[in-house]
């Protein structure tokens, strides 16, 4: 029997307090440091995911909505979001947490594309993931949407061949 396990398994929260030394002349968090702080997240979620070796196979879509300020408490939080046959969609949701005056602003979102790897790093096959919540249900329905237009683009399927971005269409 296949195994399959929940997304909320996957969560993986990390919190940090933004340094001089990685901020820029704004003395905002630079765009690249937040970069870094989204993939280590998000490996740690494909890795409690498929309990298994991943490697960043890419970054999908990263949005940079609100600046994060020096000292500010940046908070991230990711979990999987759809698990494919040896690769799986994690989606990064960042926060600027505000204790002060009790405020949490959504500063920023991010897709990854991590692969389970052996240990001569070849792909290997990981568990399906089921959606509870809404939000992760929305997120896995568009996950093979973004996965089909992607492989389009990469000329590694015909668009004629693709079932959910037809379906976009017809409706």
């Amino acid at each position: 029997m296949e195994k399959i396990k929940k997304a909320s398994e996957s969560l993986t929260v990390m919190t940090n307090i933004v340094l001089p030394n990685e901020t820029n002349s704004l003395r905002n968090l630079f765009g690249g440091e937040l970069l870094a702080k989204m993939d280590r997240c998000a490996s740690i979620s494909a890795a409690r995911h498929c309990e298994r070796r991943v490697v960043t196979a890419s970054v999908n879509h990263v949005s940079f909505n609100y600046p994060i300020p020096e000292g500010g408490i940046v908070v991230l939080e990711s979990k999987v979001s759809r698990a494919f046959s040896t690769s799986m969609e994690i989606y990064v949701d960042v926060w600027l947490d505000d204790p002060i005056n009790q405020k949490k602003i959504h500063t920023n979102e991010g897709i990854y594309t991590f692969v389970a790897v052996d240990e001569f790093n070849r792909p290997i096959p990981i568990p399906q993931m089921e959606p509870e919540t809404d939000l992760e249900k929305e997120r896995f329905a568009a996950a093979l949407r973004r996965k089909e237009l992607s492989l389009i683009l990469s000329g590694r399927m015909k668009a004629a061949d693709s079932v959910e971005l037809k379906k976009l269409f017809q409706q």
